[in-house]
Parts: C-alpha cells; structure tokens; sequence
C-alpha cells in the first residue's frame, strides 16, 4: 500500500471539514475523490501533504507515518500536492517555475536530467519556458502547475480539480496528459468536480459529502450507481 489514510478528523478554527476519513491507493493506481464543492476533497489534500494538522487519525505513506509531518518532509518522501488555483509564480518564467519543483535535488545534473524529461512530457513549456508564466493561457499554466509538481519526482502526484476554469477541449487535453502520467509509473489522487471525467478516468474512486466518504468502488461501479447518477450526473 502506498497511502493509507485511517479515520482522519480535520478542519480549520477548530471546526472539522472531514469527519472520520479513510481511504488507500496502491503503488501505480489512478484514485479519484470526487464530490460537490464543499464536501472535503481539497481539505484532504491539505491534510495528506502536510498543510493542515489532522486532529485525530493516521496517514501513512509508503510505511512510514506520515501525518503531522511538514511539507518539506513530505515532498522529499514522495507526495507532490498541485493546489487548486495553480498558484505559480507569475513574475518567473517557464522554466524558473519549473526549478523552483526541483529543490528538493540537490545535484544540477537531476535537476537537468528532470527538467528534459518533463519537457518531453510537455513540449509546449520547452517552447514557451522563457515566457513569464502569468502570460500563458489558463491551460497551459494548468500544466505548467502539474508539471511542476512532477519536478520533484514524486511516488504520489495528488491534484486539486486540475480542470478548473477550463474549456471542454482543454479539459480533455488536461484528462489525457494524467492518463499520461500514470503510465510512467506516477500514483495519482485526483480531486474533482467534473465527476463523470474523474470516474472515467481513474481505477477506483471515492465519493465525498459533507466531510465523509459516501461511497467508494471502481470508476465503473460509481458511474453506475444511483447515488452518483441522481446527485451528480442528472440522470
């Protein structure tokens, strides 16, 4: 088991968001957490890489625990969190970005070595990696934003509704390029609003509401259960 999460209780103020979560993704899989806005997802991908404190429960990753870790730690384990919103660093270019995904290597050759092969992943910010990276379109800061989260060669790339603002084509582009990904061997958490992409896409998924997990099982399974047709695809 990669990551295992065990009746995780977390918030903000002292007031839970996810109330008793517990989920695992084994080495290699695609998960899918998907739920309306509100219902938790992004507080457990803070809580996973460190940005929040759980309150009671256990996170382990790879074996080792890893709940109440900081985020440093965390990245140099393995776990790479892409945020909701990009959150990149207008004013740098391309490939600045890029280096600032690299610190935790600490030899310029693997820096090199990675920046190549995320520029063979993604051709479009080698042609762009001098522009300034708040001039780029909503998709490719998209992928700029996993790609930089895909510089410090992590076990697990967890992302935070990587389709978000975007148009229907580019939703599809984004889809395709974590198909990708998880092909070269990466482990993927996905967190989305875009359910019927997310079960489509992944090996197992997880359904979130109001803090809790509802429902879980294989994309398939989800797709075709009643609780996810009625509440999430107006069927």
């Amino acid at each position: 088991m990669l990551l295992e999460v065990k009746d995780i209780v977390a918030g903000y103020s002292g007031v839970p968001a996810i109330h008793g979560v517990s989920f695992s993704i084994e080495e290699g899989e695609i998960v899918s957490m998907v739920g309306a806005n509100g219902a938790g997802k992004s507080t457990i991908l803070k809580t996973v890489s460190g940005l929040l404190r759980p309150e009671r429960g256990t996170i382990t990753f790879a074996g080792q625990r890893a709940d109440g870790l900081p985020p440093h730690r965390l990245v140099a384990m393995g776990i790479a969190h892409v945020p909701e919103g990009r959150r990149l660093f207008a004013r740098m270019t391309v490939q600045q970005n890029l280096i600032m995904g690299a610190y935790t290597q600490r030899s310029e050759a693997e820096r090199a070595e990675t920046l190549a092969e995320i520029y063979e992943i993604f051709p479009i910010l080698k042609e762009r990696r001098t522009q300034l990276a708040g001039t780029m379109s909503g998709g490719e800061q998209q992928m700029l934003a996993i790609a930089r989260g895909m510089m410090s060669r992590p076990r697990l790339l967890m992302l935070d509704e990587p389709s978000l603002g975007l148009m229907p084509k580019l939703v599809t582009q984004i889809f395709e390029l974590i198909r990708r990904i998880a092909a070269r061997g990466t482990t993927i958490l996905l967190v989305e609003q875009n359910v019927r992409e997310a079960l489509e896409l992944c090996d197992r998924g997880y359904v979130l509401q109001t803090g809790k997990v509802v429902a879980e099982g294989t994309g398939d399974e989800l797709l075709g259960s009643e609780l996810v047709k009625k509440a999430y695809l107006g069927l």
